[in-house]
């Protein structure tokens, strides 16, 4: 047993208890931010897969890339769905939101769906789906998605900005 071995593991656990967290409390949203990090995760994934070197694209790659990718946005838009707003409880204009239990959930799905599509490419001699950048674009999916749906679902009021909440929360 190497050091990455267990590395690797305690990095992902890490990283799901910070997914897990950030869907537990109250996150101010602001509009004009919720797509920065999708973009520079999907350039980074992207550049990361157009420098690949030793690793041949199959169409069985292609298609399970494409229904992984399929059910990354799904589940962003889903938790974008599930989103609850609030006003910030210090009596700014800014609005809250969170998915709770049911988004930290949907985190857990979708890793376990990336863990078994990597699985299973493994097993039917497809590499792509274990390269970094796939997993980098496939979470930049899943956040774009459910940031653009949040931001459809945004509560407005009318005569004023758009981002300042109801001050109640919104199912």
């Amino acid at each position: 047993m190497d050091l990455q071995t267990i590395v690797t593991p305690l990095i992902a656990l890490a990283v799901i208890g910070l997914l897990v967290a950030r869907q537990l409390r109250w996150r101010t949203f602001d509009p004009a931010r919720a797509l920065r990090l999708p973009i520079v995760l999907g350039a980074i994934g992207l550049l990361n897969l157009a420098n690949l070197k030793g690793v041949t694209v199959t169409a069985l790659d292609g298609s399970l890339f494409a229904i992984e990718l399929l059910l990354s946005a799904g589940v962003g838009a889903a938790m974008g769905r599930l989103a609850v707003f609030r006003s910030a409880p210090d009596g700014s204009p800014a609005l809250q939101t969170r998915t709770g239990w049911v988004g930290a959930a949907m985190w857990a799905v979708l890793i376990a769906v990336r863990v078994g599509f990597d699985a299973l490419g493994g097993a039917l001699g497809a590499h792509l789906l274990t390269q970094t950048g796939v997993i980098l674009v496939l979470l930049a999916a899943s956040r774009a998605t459910a940031a653009l749906v949040i931001r459809v679902r945004e509560p407005h009021r009318p005569g004023l900005r758009p981002s300042v909440p109801t001050g109640r929360d919104v199912a």
